[in-house]
């Protein structure tokens, strides 16, 4: 299991191996034939040192709505015969410990805690059996809404896509299986979502095997891969942590 992280240190950014309080750098791992540390001489950092960063920046991210068993029955519905997609763009990137920002047409943003896949090579029309071989790692991510918006537009572009709705982070984990992950969501301390990623209803190497049959998934492009039971609002003020283990922590207030 790597830990990869992307850091700024002054005007510089860079990729990091990060084992304890240590961090090595890296090369770009969606640029390199794999994620390498280099030889022995490999510059070292301590953590407090740099600034943490959202772990890629992707060209895409691509959700899946109603993914969770648990979900579906809190809203009373059917499960979908074959996964629910929809976008959200680059510019809506903030990594861990930035704001997400409330915007003033909406009167109602929500939390919504998911497991992001990061694509690791290009894919395309891969079976859910090759599929392992695309992906990167894995990583937190908080699919922010504007939840009266999206049940004004009755679709879901400009409810999903504000500048900072899209928190990632804070570490790429590679080497982990992603379909037996608890997954819980604190808001100011307290419990609002949990759940494990073995009540996915489309698995994640099914999701990459769909979206890849619908659209060509680029290194550093993510998946979302669907949040449980449990959303809710959030106010300006509010700290809002997901935690997925192995993978990290990824803690935003709101403002």
């Amino acid at each position: 299991m790597l830990k990869i992280g992307r850091f700024s240190l002054g005007e510089e950014t860079f990729f990091g191996l990060v084992e304890g309080d240590r961090v090595s750098r890296m090369d770009d791992p969606f640029k390199s034939t794999g994620p390498s540390a280099g030889s022995g001489g490999a510059e070292n950092f301590h953590l407090d040192e740099l600034r943490v960063l959202a772990p890629c920046t992707p060209g895409k991210a691509v959700c899946v709505g109603l993914n969770y068993r648990d979900h579906a029955l809190e809203l009373g519905l059917d499960l979908p015969e074959e996964p629910v997609l929809f976008l959200k763009p680059g510019s809506a990137l903030v990594g861990p410990g930035d704001f997400i920002e409330y915007p003033e047409m909406s009167r109602r943003v929500d939390y919504e805690a998911e497991l992001a896949i990061v694509m690791g090579a290009r894919c395309k029309n891969v079976s859910a059996g090759d599929a392992g071989k695309y992906i990167l790692g894995y990583t937190c991510a908080n699919d922010v809404t504007a939840r009266d918006l999206q049940a004004r537009d009755g679709q879901w572009t400009r409810a999903k896509s504000f500048d900072t709705f899209l928190p990632l982070g804070p570490y790429i984990i590679t080497g982990i299986d992603p379909d037996r992950l608890d997954i819980v969501l604190y808001l100011n301390g307290q419990v609002k979502q949990r759940s494990n990623t073995a009540n996915l209803i489309f698995k994640t190497r099914e999701l990459v095997s769909f979206i890849s049959r619908v659209m060509t998934l680029e290194p550093g492009d993510v998946i979302l891969t669907g949040t449980p039971a449990g959303v809710g609002p959030m106010e300006r003020g509010d700290r809002v942590e997901v935690v997925i283990h192995p993978v990290g922590t990824l803690l935003n207030t709101v403002r």
